[in-house]
């Protein structure tokens, strides 16, 4: 549901408050939050009509009467799972929250049955030697490389099958014709696949030269092919759309923790000292979403990585948002990561 943050309350909202919510919202519930937006309860006509046979007053607040431990389904669920939650505890809708409990969205039952399609293309980078991963790489090319049952970009592949998306370009270069091969046209999966093939290495951004000038006018969703994550790609392009800019650039969350104790200096004295402090940045995620005129910008006779391109549009004036992640995400480009995805495998796939 796009317009989810009409149906919020703050639980010191009034009973007569939340009636207006429910009636302006259409979807017969209303989410109470905190300050910070963390759910705290749901309040639906049956909590209002049984507030009204026991004659609270209109006066009293949501917190009184609403459902403080109310079904939720986490963002990073897979679609068949909220349904079947749904379906089995009877519910016409259920809020999404982020793993710290953090409300993010409503789904609804009727948005589920009839699921979107989209048009939009996807944008897969499979091209890299895959050095890092030697000598696992020596004989297949890392996205062939088995997750569980599976080769990583095929989970990739089914994660935005799910999430309604039937377009896809592939880029390769190392050991394309393994990938060519496995893949084909995409038609075992139901969805179209073309492939774009690097004759020299053209970096991140610069693959993106390749794609066909008869795209449809529509933004198109950018992944490298060896991420597996739980982000929600329906969330992530309408988050793009909302926001307006030329691009959109997931981030996530990078912690280091300096292992000595830090001196702050104020001339030649010791003005403090901050024990084995953790510094917090945020990382790009290697997913991205691109309005297709951003792209005709590109072209594919260079080498061009993405942070670079991403510069020099920032430079030029363009708005690119960013999109932080909270869901599961692992860059498999040592073994280390490879061998840690194995083993997470039962509950990332």
């Amino acid at each position: 549901m796009k317009n989810w943050t009409e149906i919020l309350l703050k639980p010191s909202d009034t009973l007569e408050t939340a009636i207006q919510v429910l009636h302006s919202g259409g979807v017969r519930i209303a989410l109470v939050v905190d300050e910070n937006r963390k759910l705290l309860g749901t309040v639906t006509d049956g909590d209002i009509r049984r507030a009204l046979i026991k004659h609270i007053s209109m006066e009293c607040s949501v917190k009184d009467v609403m459902n403080d431990t109310p079904s939720i389904a986490l963002l990073s669920e897979k679609s068949e799972m909220i349904m079947s939650k749904m379906k089995s505890m009877d519910l016409l809708h259920i809020p999404l929250v982020d793993e710290r409990n953090t409300l993010v969205g409503l789904e609804t039952l009727q948005h589920l049955l009839n699921k979107k399609k989209y048009d939009n293309p996807v944008f897969l980078m499979a091209g890299g030697f895959g050095t890092r991963l030697r000598p696992l790489t020596e004989k297949k090319p890392k996205p062939l490389l088995n997750v569980g049952s599976r080769p990583i970009l095929e989970t990739i592949i089914g994660q935005f099958i799910d999430a309604g998306f039937c377009n896809f370009y592939i880029s390769t270069h190392y050991k394309a014709e393994m990938i060519w091969e496995y893949f084909g046209d995409g038609s075992k999966w139901g969805i179209n696949i073309k492939y774009l093939h690097e004759s020299e290495p053209l970096g991140t951004a610069g693959a993106l030269g390749l794609l066909p000038d008869d795209m449809p006018e529509l933004p198109i969703v950018v992944m490298n092919g060896d991420l597996l994550t739980k982000v929600n790609f329906e969330h992530l392009l309408d988050f793009h759309h909302d926001q307006g800019g030329t691009a959109t650039m997931c981030i996530r969350e990078y912690d280091i923790q300096v292992p000595y104790g830090v001196v702050d200096i104020g001339e030649q004295y010791l003005t403090g000292i901050v024990e084995k402090p953790i510094h917090k940045f945020f990382v790009n995620a290697g997913i991205y979403v691109l309005e297709k005129g951003l792209i005709n910008r590109i072209n594919s006779d260079s080498y061009l990585d993405m942070p670079n391109f991403f510069d020099a549009q920032i430079k030029q004036g363009e708005q690119i948002s960013v999109f932080p992640i909270h869901e599961y995400w692992l860059d498999i480009g040592r073994i280390e990561e490879y061998e840690k995805a194995n083993k997470e495998a039962m509950d990332i796939l």
